[in-house]
């Protein structure tokens, strides 16, 4: 093994030496899956589950700055990181006790009425609660300042993906170089197009006065990096993510997206697990277990399970579970297994592990549509929102184009979305035949699936929001009390207004509300989606302030 040969900082008082380039959550996963911090309102320990940057399972507080993401910082020589939201510390935290006392959720909304002499007391708790960590503190906050830099071009293309830098080549050729925007930190070159690495992009509000450029967007970087985009069109290749999914004890750190299992295995670094139960039939259940075939002890799936996955499980000697609940994970600061049963059947199983990783379901990263202004629809083959686009990938915001797997379109094709939007940017010919795109209608899976596993009887807690603590009992409760439509749900409960902005708590909870009300998703809605659809640093957007920033473009 390679000694980290990278700067030293200092993890809660212990010297730590990293690689060159590794992030904080890298070096740490190293040793196993770290517990880094306790969720808001239960003290649930929590660990990281997305490994992308975009859950709340690895912030932790960075000389004074708090919720700084472990999975996407650097440190530097010298850095001191402190875990959060635990006192007095995250192994033996003992605001925890509030897991006991509220068996059945904190009614944060409506207040501890009875007896009357409590409810002050009752409302600092509450005030305690609320968010995270602690503000940053003065020495920090006055390292935050950056020299902000404005970028005017034609295209900006947000993601390079396999789609996005397929666009940019094209672009490049046709003589029109983008900007590119990726909040990955290692993206290979694209050669005559700049390339924004780490940097996460967000629309601002309003229009931009800029003759040529309509659209203003904030491109930052931590800590406090804030880039201006003046664009005349924008193609959003944001990409699809592992969706999470609702059982008992679904919080338990060791549950993990496939995302999360592979950004914490890059650069030939093993999983941190030994022995883990992957959820999922599809393609992404079988890239999986191709990847850690000597660590997946078992593979579990809602429905049946193709010939490619279960030849690549046989391969490797997994066992196979077919239409299957997962019902529970069991452990104590950290999953040890996970209970299941077969679909129909009321007898359990436990199956042993150290890990749970969920790769049953892929969904678009669509908030920047949603906020753009573009019109959406409900697409039942994987139960998400998608832009409706043509194939040229133009939506019905002038200047917005959407391609990859962010606007639906399935695999690649010849020419592919990335080719098609290029073209339709710059005047040239493709053939345009039909993309295949996820199916638009028919019924979701997992939607039976959930009708089933809610009947299960219920003995620990269902986290609907694990970024605020919501339960499925609270969402629940306000489907009795008459609330319908997930933004009026939103509002009762809290759900969907965590740091993640509802990406991994919102698909599930409007398949649970489409069970409870009795109507299609599509009915049931969305949330509004208000800028910054990303959480972003203040110091970012002080960047750009119009006292400080010029209006003569830099680059």
């Amino acid at each position: 093994m390679v000694e980290p040969s990278g700067p030293r900082y200092w993890f809660e008082g212990r010297a730590r030496t990293t690689h060159l380039d590794e992030t904080i959550l890298d070096g740490l996963a190293r040793e196993g899956l770290p517990n880094l911090q306790r969720s808001p309102r239960y003290h649930r320990p929590r660990a990281p589950f997305c490994g992308i940057g975009q859950c709340t399972g690895c912030l932790v507080r960075v000389n004074g700055r708090p919720n700084v993401r472990a999975c996407r910082y650097v440190p530097s020589e010298g850095d001191r990181v402190e875990t959060e939201n635990a006192w007095p510390s995250r192994r033996f935290d003992l605001l925890a006790s509030f897991d006991f006392v509220f068996r059945n959720g904190i009614d944060t909304l409506h207040g501890f009425r009875k007896p009357a002499f409590l409810t002050p007391l009752f409302h600092r708790v509450v005030r305690r609660l609320a968010g995270y960590g602690e503000p940053p503190s003065a020495e920090s906050a006055a390292g935050l300042t950056v020299a902000p830099e404005i970028r005017t071009t034609e295209i900006a293309i947000v993601g390079a993906g396999r789609s996005g830098r397929a666009a940019a080549a094209a672009l490049v050729a046709a003589g029109v170089p983008p900007v590119v925007l990726d909040r990955r930190a290692e993206v290979p070159e694209i050669p005559g197009a700049e390339l924004l690495l780490s940097t996460t992009a967000t629309f601002l509000p309003g229009r931009s006065a800029t003759p040529g450029a309509p659209f203003e967007m904030l491109g930052y970087t931590e800590p406090a990096k804030g880039v201006l985009i003046r664009a005349q069109h924008v193609v959003v290749a944001t990409g699809s993510y592992d969706a999470s999914l609702l059982f008992e004890s679904n919080d338990r750190p060791g549950v993990m997206t496939g995302d999360g299992a592979m950004a914490l295995s890059r650069a030939g670094r093993p999983p941190p697990f030994r022995r883990a139960v992957v959820f999922g039939a599809g393609s992404r259940a079988r890239a999986i277990v191709e990847r850690f075939g000597d660590q997946v002890s078992a593979v579990v799936a809602l429905g049946e399970i193709p010939p490619e996955v279960v030849r690549a499980a046989s391969d490797a000697g997994i066992p196979l579970y077919p239409r299957s609940l997962l019902c529970s994970t069991v452990g104590r600061s950290r999953i040890s297994g996970v209970v299941i049963r077969s679909r129909g059947d009321r007898a359990r199983a436990t199956l042993e592990c150290d890990a749970l990783v969920l790769a049953h379901r892929r969904l678009p990263n669509g908030q920047l549509f949603f906020q753009a202004g573009a019109r959406m629809g409900w697409r039942g083959g994987t139960g998400a929102y998608y832009p409706l686009a043509g194939d040229d990938g133009a939506t019905n915001v002038p200047g917005v184009w959407a391609i990859g797997s962010a606007s639906g379109a399935l695999g690649p094709a010849s020419p592919g979305s990335g080719e098609r939007v290029a073209s339709a940017l710059t005047g040239g010919s493709v053939p345009m035949s039909p993309l295949e795109r996820v199916r638009p209608d028919g019924p979701n899976e997992l939607e039976g699936y959930y009708r089933e596993l809610l009947r299960e009887p219920r003995n620990g807690r269902w986290i609907a929001c694990p970024c605020e603590d919501v339960l499925l009992d609270e969402i629940e409760a306000a489907t009795r009390a008459g609330y319908r439509g997930v933004e009026v749900v939103k509002r009762y409960t809290g759900v969907g207004t965590g740091l993640c902005q509802g990406r991994y708590c919102l698909p599930d909870a409007l398949l649970l509300l489409s069970i409870a009300e009795g109507r299609p998703p599509s009915e049931v809605g969305y949330i509004t989606q208000r800028p910054p659809v990303h959480p972003t640093p203040m110091a970012a957007l002080a960047a750009l302030c119009p006292a400080v920033v010029s209006s003569e473009p830099t680059g």
